[in-house]
């Protein structure tokens, strides 16, 4: 099986206003400037970069990210925090999978904790804004993870498992999607699981996949600090970052471990 290629993904949730984010995006692109953008992945780093921001500020920051690194977007991809299942229609304050391609984006996230518990969606919705956006011409990043309660009654492989299949459409081939591995009670609580917790999980999604090399990313309180260990795990090939994304220096930190960890396929 070809070896998946390595991604890291900031994921901003509902934060930054404009200057903020402008200020952020600037000093990430001027790193990822500084070490040689070629493509979607730098030269040197080894690992493509993602930045997922508030639908406010998409249009924002693909101008910004273009500019900075000499059009294109460089060595930096952007991606969407949720999409609608349909292409268009009356849903108020929703946001389609065309329009967040047409705000620049290659990527979008979906199935996250977060909109699981806040929004009551199902692995069902997932699947049918998975399918969107891949018809689209997005790259979802489904995600999925097992709560506390879940975790202590020894049900991770099978909540996880169960997520995947219902999440994920069947027909989706290598390429079309990213799989990120997020214990809920990991997420911003500073906690982490033991590397044999993720090595046991990566492994048993990898199993799931089968032949098809998909990215498996990990979500869950990653950080500068912990990054080189994570990432060193088999079969993680990458990270869905929350609150260090918000940091460039310790965003940048976690690209660079990134590719440190492992080399990228051409």
């Amino acid at each position: 099986m070809t070896k998946p290629r390595r991604l890291v993904a900031g994921n901003w949730k509902m934060n930054l206003l404009r200057a903020e984010a402008l200020t952020l995006a600037r000093d990430i692109a001027r790193r990822a400037g500084a070490a040689g953008a070629g493509g979607l992945r730098p030269k040197g780093l080894g690992a493509e970069i993602l930045l997922c921001p508030p639908a406010t500020l998409l249009m924002t920051l693909a101008e910004v990210i273009g500019e900075s690194l000499g059009g294109g977007a460089g060595g930096i991809a952007l991606g969407g925090q949720d999409c609608h299942p349909a292409e268009k229609g009356a849903h108020t304050g929703d946001i389609s999978a065309p329009m967040l391609k047409d705000a620049g984006c290659r990527y979008v996230i979906l199935g996250h904790s977060e909109r699981r518990r806040d929004h009551g969606e199902s692995d069902a919705l997932i699947r049918a804004k998975a399918r969107t956006a891949r018809n689209a011409g997005l790259v979802p990043i489904i995600c999925v993870g097992e709560t506390e309660a879940e975790r202590d009654a020894g049900s991770t492989l099978d909540v996880v498992a169960s997520q995947l299949g219902l999440s994920l459409p069947d027909d989706f081939a290598a390429g079309e999607f990213v799989v990120a591995y997020e214990p809920v009670w990991a997420i911003g609580t500073g906690r982490t699981p033991t590397e044999a917790d993720v090595a046991l999980v990566h492994a048993h999604i990898r199993a799931h996949l089968g032949e098809r090399a998909v990215p498996i990313l990990y979500g869950g309180s990653v950080k500068a600090e912990n990054a080189a260990v994570l990432l060193g795990i088999a079969n993680v090939d990458g990270a869905l970052v929350g609150g260090a994304s918000l940091d460039a220096e310790e965003f940048w930190a976690i690209v660079r471990a990134a590719g440190a960890s492992g080399s990228s396929p051409d």
